[in-house]
């Protein structure tokens, strides 16, 4: 994917839900969605261990259907295997963009979300290309 489909992606969203979102701050889940929320996103934190609770001020949830509002990206911090199912629920939830975190890298899952309408961004993070295209939210 270019530089300009990410800008633009990285632009258009509003609201991501962060599949596999942790609570200990040592992780890379943690500090991308503390960098998102620091750059205007609302962010989501989708994973049964953070469901119930609050991470970083936002009501955690365990799957992406228990979000009560519309996302617009889901941002995928689980491993390869598992980023099938999480594009078979981001199509359920109506999400724009599936964004595939560094490493995670699953080609039927690229497949099934293209066939369904949905952007994808694969093996690159949010955090990384924010600054590095110069991304500036209102």
């Amino acid at each position: 994917m270019n530089d300009s489909l990410i800008a633009d992606i990285l632009s258009s969203t509003q609201t991501i839900a962060l599949v596999g979102a942790s609570d200990k701050p040592d992780r890379p889940s943690y500090r991308v969605m503390a960098f998102l929320l620091d750059h205007g996103y609302r962010v989501i934190p989708v994973s049964p261990k953070v469901a119930g609770k609050t991470l970083l001020g936002q009501p955690g949830y365990a799957t992406l259907a228990e979000v009560p509002e519309r996302i617009d990206m889901v941002d995928v911090f689980r491993n390869s295997a598992a980023a099938l199912e999480v594009a078979r629920e981001a199509i359920a939830v109506g999400a724009k963009t599936l964004w595939l975190q560094l490493g995670v890298i699953n080609h039927e899952a690229e497949t099934l979300a293209h066939q369904a309408g949905l952007q994808v961004v694969m093996d690159r993070c949010p955090a990384i290309e924010i600054p590095r295209l110069g991304i500036v939210r209102d």
